[in-house]
């Protein structure tokens, strides 16, 4: 029997079809019309209280629509790894619900650690129909903020430090949230790149930097990407909280970018109705310390200054089109597809992530794959092993349906093949718990000799060991709200891989974490991997490829330091800065940038990545050796797969300034493809420069410039392993 909701659809669709038949539909409702004049139209029907609700939450995740209307409430959830579960109206406690356990998918450190625009679209698409069944019509994510420092709690939620290829990366993943009818909210706008002091610390950068660095992936995502929201941060810029800040809302925005969706608070961002009016924002959620939603800052006050002539209704009106544009093209798209949730094809797509998202650092005398012929007994060590990682962590934290841990995966594809045993090694805090949720307890009494003694005695009989540590989601490593104390490794995992190393030469290190670690063993381990937190699939993706089911072709999206004073933002001492004050006194010399021009040898380059097999580099071809404004040119290069397997390769190009009035980047990273090669397989990859290509922010005039004179074109695979270079002259 059909339900009341489902009959009163029915009932809905079918006048709705009626008065469209009739041409008696008011323009607000005919998706027929455009959305500009759909917009103004509802506009002029709604009274003035009506459109303050619509400015203000009216619950955690909600905000008012107008009922008398038919204009639907807005209903934002949490991203950007899977939809966040149900919580009460006005609590942050789980509601209960047994039907919310969602897909997790990897962290976007793993996403753009694929270097591939297609699983980003392929991530979009698929986390944005789990929020479309979810009846969702914003998704809080993408995150892009740079990665500025190995320290920043919230890095794991980004995707990297170079502005290039987050851009390349995030405008397909809105693209695809999109597809669903559902809005990518894109954040933190802009400069949010630590988490200590982060509702006070106002952040001092030049305008080259802001420009060339920060504003990058959120311009693409804007421009290109065509993204219906972005959120504001909670951390200052020339002194105006972000979330409500003249100079990135109003000015580059709005009157740079063209920016027509809807400008969204972090949550408890919004601090003075006077510039939350005049400053850009158009929705406030999350205010603390006041008494009830109607208290908020766009609320009653907001509505007491129109009632008395002090503000004019034209500032609400700004506010009130973009959030009816938002609504027109979700909740009251009728053609917006239903999404699914949960599914089989959503927990394929996130293996498919994060097995290309796996970064192998590290393979002396070849130990990886495993060979099961000759390996039959493998110990595995190690907390993360056995430790959820989709519960903790801020608000990414998720109601996963299940999360295969690596221990159970790596069991499940070795089977009878081999023995599989294991030692804990470690023991860090208690579980994590947030938000009603917790994950399994596996705490452990014994002390630390006792675990190092276990693993070592162990360590001494098996044939392999593999370590799975790192990190995890608990305050001060991973996680929103606070920042990591240090880059080394907690809970004394650095004595314990010393150990293992010693007791058996056979040591797979891999290393779960959304940031780089100090490595103090590097040298003494045969074989190093990158994981991230890899979301539900994460034990069936790391097993495949410690099996070499499937081939590791991830590449890391920022560099590993050797020790925390090699990096810019660390060099003069001053992070996290003094006073509630931040400078980025390194400027555009971030990640790599900062290596380069300090001649700093790093720990593990921006862009590396090994295979299971080899790619050789022949000599690349350009198209000419001048460029000329509005001509292109083309630069080829043949790439052959010299091994025995098949494998992904990732083709870097960076391009160089010979010299500049200003100071630049020895290189930086302008284009890159992924390519698939059989053994024996040869292709000729080609990539189109433009002036565009060449440009750098000229703060002194606030545009930008390409100045003639001679550049070189680095190709490689990575930042540190430069293949084959050419040069051209820009007249």
């Amino acid at each position: 029997m059909f339900n009341k909701k489902i009959i009163s659809f029915i009932a809905l669709q079918l006048f709705l079809t009626t008065l469209v038949a009739q041409r008696s539909l008011p323009v607000y409702l005919d998706d027929a019309q455009p959305i500009e004049k759909r917009v103004e139209d509802a506009l002029s029907r709604m009274t003035l209280e009506e459109k303050v609700k619509m400015v203000h939450a009216q619950s955690k995740f909600s905000s008012a629509g107008v009922p008398r209307l038919g204009i639907p409430e807005n209903w934002m959830c949490d991203g950007p790894h899977g939809i966040r579960a149900e919580v009460f109206w006005d609590e942050w406690t789980q509601a209960g619900w047994t039907n919310d356990s969602c897909t997790a998918f990897p962290v976007l450190t793993c996403l753009a650690a694929t270097w591939n625009p297609e699983m980003a679209a392929l991530y979009g698409k698929s986390i944005g129909a789990e929020a479309r069944y979810r009846n969702k019509n914003v998704l809080l994510g993408p995150g892009v903020n740079m990665y500025r420092t190995p320290l920043n709690g919230r890095n794991f939620e980004y995707m990297g430090e170079d502005p290039y290829l987050a851009s390349r990366m995030v405008v397909p993943y809105v693209q695809g949230v999109q597809e669903n009818g559902v809005a990518a909210c894109v954040k933190h706008f802009a400069l949010n790149n630590q988490e200590t002091d982060r509702h006070l610390v106002n952040v001092n950068v030049d305008d080259r930097a802001l420009y060339e660095i920060y504003l990058p992936a959120f311009k693409a995502a804007v421009i290109e990407g065509k993204a219906w929201a972005i959120m504001g941060s909670y951390n200052r810029y020339k002194g105006q909280w972000c979330s409500q800040n003249k100079y990135l809302l109003n000015d580059i925005l709005r009157n740079e970018w063209k920016f027509d969706g809807v400008v969204i608070s972090d949550w408890g961002a919004v601090n003075n109705t006077e510039h939350a009016i005049y400053h850009g924002l158009d929705m406030e959620f999350g205010t603390w310390g006041v008494d009830g939603y109607n208290q908020f800052y766009l609320a009653n006050p907001f509505l007491t200054l129109l009632k008395s002539g002090q503000v004019q209704e034209a500032e609400l009106d700004k506010k009130v089109r973009n959030i009816l544009r938002l609504a027109f093209r979700t909740t009251m798209d009728r053609n917006r597809p239903f999404g699914s949730f949960a599914s089989p094809e959503h927990s394929l797509a996130a293996r498919q992530i994060a097995e290309e998202g796996i970064v192998l650092l590290k393979n002396d005398r070849q130990i990886l794959p495993l060979n099961l012929e000759q390996t039959k007994k493998i110990l595995i060590v190690g907390e993360n092993a056995i430790k959820m990682m989709t519960i903790g962590g801020g608000s990414s934290s998720l109601k996963a349906k299940y999360e295969i841990l690596p221990l159970e995966g790596i069991r499940n594809k070795i089977g009878s093949a081999a023995s599989v045993d294991y030692a804990r090694g470690y023991v860090g805090e208690k579980t994590a718990e947030q938000d009603g949720l917790t994950a399994a307890d596996i705490i452990d009494h014994r002390s630390p000799e006792e675990l190092i003694a276990e693993a070592r005695k162990k360590a001494k009989e098996a044939d392999m060991v593999i370590f799975i540590g790192g990190l995890n989601k608990h305050e001060g490593q991973d996680s929103e709200g606070s920042d990591r104390k240090e880059l080394g490794l907690p809970y004394g995992q650095d004595n314990l891989i010393g150990e293992l190393a010693k007791a058996n030469k056979n040591l797979v290190v891999v290393i779960l974490s959304g940031n780089a670690v100090a490595m103090p063993w590097a040298n003494e381990v045969p074989a190093i991997v990158q994981t991230w937190y890899l979301g539900s699939e994460a034990g069936n993706a790391l097993a495949n490829v410690l099996t070499g089911e499937v081939n590791p072709s991830g590449k890391l999206p920022f560099t590993f330091p050797v020790k925390l004073t090699d990096v810019g933002a660390h060099a003069a001492g001053d992070f996290p800065g003094k006073d509630g004050e931040q400078v980025y006194r390194e400027s555009i010399f971030v990640g790599y940038r900062w290596f380069d021009k300090n001649k700093i040898k790093p720990l593990f380059p921006f862009g590396h990545g090994l295979s299971y097999t080899q790619f050789t580099y022949g000599k690349p071809v350009i198209s000419a050796k001048t460029l000329k404004a509005n001509e292109i040119l083309t630069v080829s290069i043949p790439v052959r797969n010299t091994g025995t397997k098949t494998g992904k390769e990732v083709v870097q190009l960076y391009i160089g300034d010979e010299k500049s009035s200003l100071p630049r980047p020895v290189k930086e990273l302008k284009a890159f493809q992924k390519i698939n090669l059989a053994p024996g397989e040869e292709k000729t990859v080609e990539f189109k420069i433009s002036v565009n290509d060449l440009q750098f922010f000229d703060d002194r005039k606030h545009e930008w410039v390409a100045e003639p004179g001679k550049f070189t074109v680095y190709i490689g695979a990575s930042s540190g392993d430069i293949r084959a270079s050419v040069g051209f002259e820009l007249k």
